[in-house]
């Protein structure tokens, strides 16, 4: 148990010396990461649709 609490107050003291982003820069990464999670969906459904009508061409012949 002791350990335990000794893990503790060293992982308090360690967590005064983490580098918290501010505000902006937290909105700014969300959005970033929001934006290109889109843009990836986005171009993963069109090469998606572009393999479908390709094999549904190839088959059909």
């Amino acid at each position: 148990m002791q350990n335990f609490i000794q893990y503790l107050k060293d992982t308090k003291g360690e967590m005064k010396h983490v580098n918290w982003p501010t505000k902006s820069q937290t909105v700014a990464f969300t959005s970033l990461v929001i934006l290109i999670s889109v843009a990836a969906a986005f171009l993963l459904g069109v090469f998606d649709a572009g393999f479908r009508k390709a094999l549904e061409v190839f088959l059909s012949r």
